[in-house]
């Protein structure tokens, strides 16, 4: 078996789960996709091993593209959120590549369309600078650059910026948080899963009322409770914040678009929400901001097609003499 044999491997490795699929044709969608805990493997080469003796008949991929949720060196990963790390190399597949999560993520954009998207105000995506991000797990930034060969992916560690805050509220959250330990707090920390969680017990604090642990699911799940429903409101403003600072930051004309596993559970609320209003809100640059796109993916695997579109252009490469 040499390079780029058919199938490939594609992956999405997040903190909490491992997602796989196979590409069967250059250009055609992964298919026989499976979604695998990450806790239930010890490492990505036991999980890789159990999707394709599981879930793909055994097959030999000739070449993988594995999209990681933290950072990259060369054919070395290290998981943000999951004690997973080593070389691609270790799962002996002649040709294996990595990529950030979200530069996977970015790389999908131009494949996606129609009922793939939901727009979240401005006007229609322009060609330009795109950038993506995305609460889950972690919370995940990438571009994608348009050049004289195609998009150009860009990944990034954005989440790890200092915690956007704008009103008296946000910070009344941020001392709560440094008060219990916390000496920086991040992005992620709050606009994430586990930060929903984080950010839905410092609110208790502020309003003074006692609260139970509740995780993410919990929360989006009860969003008739006042505190839940103000946790997910101050959620998505603080949010608005941030992806109006990588819109500035990379120069996002062509569109900010938003994944990750949580916004596609409160759509309603998030387009309800000061998300837009708080995008917008720089005062000497409010022309530029309202004229950039925002949009949610609610693809089923978008880095997943990301991924696939990524070992389709290396192929390409390997045709050219």
């Amino acid at each position: 078996m040499s390079a780029f044999d058919l199938p490939w491997l594609v992956a999405d490795i997040g903190g909490t789960n491992a997602r796989f699929g196979l590409v069967r044709e250059p250009g055609g969608p992964p298919t026989e996709v499976a979604v695998l805990a990450g806790a239930d493997h010890a490492t990505l080469p036991d999980a890789v091993a159990a999707y394709l003796a599981d879930h793909a008949g055994g097959v030999r991929p000739g070449a993988a593209c594995l999209a990681v949720a933290g950072p990259i060196d060369g054919d070395v990963y290290r998981l943000t959120n999951l004690p997973w790390t080593g070389s691609v190399r270790d799962l002996g597949i002649p040709y294996a590549t990595l990529l950030n999560d979200f530069e996977a993520l970015a790389l999908s954009l131009p494949h996606l369309d129609g009922d793939d998207l939901i727009a979240l105000g401005g006007p229609p995506p322009a060609r330009g600078v795109k950038a993506v991000l995305g609460p889950g797990t972690g919370l995940g930034v990438g571009a994608l650059v348009p050049s004289e060969r195609g998009w150009v992916p860009v990944p990034g560690e954005g989440g790890h910026v200092t915690v956007p805050v704008l009103d008296d509220r946000e910070l009344e959250v941020v001392r709560v948080l440094r008060a219990g330990g916390m000496a920086h707090v991040v992005a992620e920390d709050l606009l994430s899963g586990p930060g929903l969680t984080r950010l839905h017990g410092a609110l208790a604090v502020v309003n003074g009322v006692s609260v139970p642990r509740l995780t993410a699911s919990d929360i989006v799940a009860r969003l008739d409770d006042s505190l839940c429903a103000q946790t997910v409101e101050v959620f998505c403003g603080m949010l608005g914040s941030f992806a109006g600072n990588v819109a500035l930051t990379l120069g996002a004309r062509g569109g900010v678009y938003l994944g990750g596993g949580v916004l596609p559970r409160i759509v309603d609320r998030v387009r309800a929400s000061d998300f837009r209003r708080r995008f917008e809100a720089t005062p000497h640059l409010v022309d530029y901001l309202s004229a950039i796109a925002t949009t949610l993916i609610v693809a089923p695997q978008p880095a997943l097609t990301g991924a696939a579109a990524w070992l389709a252009q290396q192929s390409l490469k390997e045709l050219v003499p």
